[in-house]
């Protein structure tokens, strides 16, 4: 039987180069990097969205509609060993995500449009990616950046610091990350911060992630990245 999905809260915004440097120095300061962490404290993330013909996650998205969903394919640096396949559920500010691990080769077959390998899985995720797949379910674009990310042990809390957004046209070939080059944010040098926590947020973080003058807002990195099609 299927785990039941458990939901966390998200927060969103847009921040730019300066209020990035005065909150990455606060957060350096009071929180641990994740482990993915290179000597920078940052790493490599780079995602292929799929979406229906009819791009429903996309308008789901632009219509602020409460509950959706949406699958992509991820990978962390920059030569993986292996891909994930997520499904990230939004019911209102909340959030979930479901992921389960394929092979190199695998992930090649999906890119060359062959998902008969996830039909012979056990695993849920898989068993549904493949019947949304049968459904119409398309790759649509690649997303990357760059990612920071803090962890703070109390509520479960994890903030990340997104910077260097960016896509490509027309190649839906993820593992070639050499053919991103489209900046994909209005400001080059803006920075997606995300903050996400379970029952409740700490007043440590929700001081220390206070940027003067900006509120929550919505924010998708997929549908930045689809603003070029």
């Amino acid at each position: 039987m299927q785990p039941p999905t458990a939901f966390r809260h998200e927060k969103k915004h847009q921040i730019n180069l300066r209020e990035d440097l005065v909150l990455s120095c606060r957060l350096r300061k009071l929180f641990a990097h994740d482990s993915h962490a290179g000597e920078d404290g940052s790493y490599r993330v780079t995602s292929l969205y799929f979406d229906t013909p009819y791009d429903d996650a996309l308008r789901d998205k632009k219509n602020g509609v409460s509950q959706r969903e949406k699958f992509r394919l991820r990978y962390y640096g920059k030569a993986p060993d292996a891909v994930r396949v997520e499904k990230k559920s939004k019911n209102g500010s909340l959030c979930a995500k479901r992921s389960a691990w394929i092979t190199l080769e695998q992930t090649r077959l999906l890119l060359q449009g062959d998902s008969r390998f996830l039909l012979e899985s056990q695993d849920p995720l898989l068993l549904e990616f493949y019947s949304k797949i049968q459904r119409g379910l398309r790759p649509k674009t690649i997303v990357r950046y760059d990612r920071e990310a803090f962890l703070y042990r109390p509520g479960n809390v994890r903030i990340t610091l997104d910077r260097n957004l960016k896509t490509g046209l027309g190649n839906l070939d993820f593992l070639a990350p050499q053919l991103f080059c489209l900046q994909a944010m209005d400001d080059p040098a803006g920075t997606v911060l995300e903050v996400k926590y379970d029952a409740f947020l700490p007043d440590l973080v929700r001081l220390a992630v206070q940027v003067p003058g900006r509120q929550a807002q919505s924010c998708s990195k997929y549908a930045l990245c689809r603003r070029f099609d």
